[in-house]
């Protein structure tokens, strides 16, 4: 037991075939999936959770970039991490986003990054 809260696996499921169109942009760009690459994580939730995941965020692994806000009062924060987007690295991307979901009482709101082709431009 790692402590950390258990996911859905449906929704694990849900979230990663969701990606699948983001996936095929990328590949359509040159991505090459192995290589790491900045990948931008969105959350978004109340002032106070949002804050606290904000302040969370080196422990759990990622950067905290910036506040964004929503015409619904919601509140969102930006999040980053390096790292490939191969199946397994954004499986357990997305797993770890949904764990902050629960722990952290915030809604996944997706994650994106510009493809990375192994050149210089």
């Amino acid at each position: 037991m790692t402590g950390l809260p258990e996911i859905d696996p449906a929704r694990l499921a849900e979230e990663m075939a969701a990606d699948e169109s983001v996936i095929v942009e990328l590949a359509a760009n040159g991505d090459i999936e192995t290589l790491p690459r900045t990948i931008d994580i969105h959350f978004k939730g109340d002032r106070e959770a949002i804050e606290r995941l904000a302040r969370d965020a080196p422990v759990l692994g990622f950067r905290f970039i910036d506040f964004g806000e929503f015409e619904d009062g919601d509140i969102a924060a930006d999040l980053q991490v390096d790292g490939p987007v191969t199946r397994d690295a954004r499986t357990a991307l997305i797993t770890r986003a949904l764990q902050i979901e629960i722990s952290h009482g915030v809604e996944f709101d997706g994650w994106g990054c510009a493809p990375e082709t192994g050149s210089d431009e």
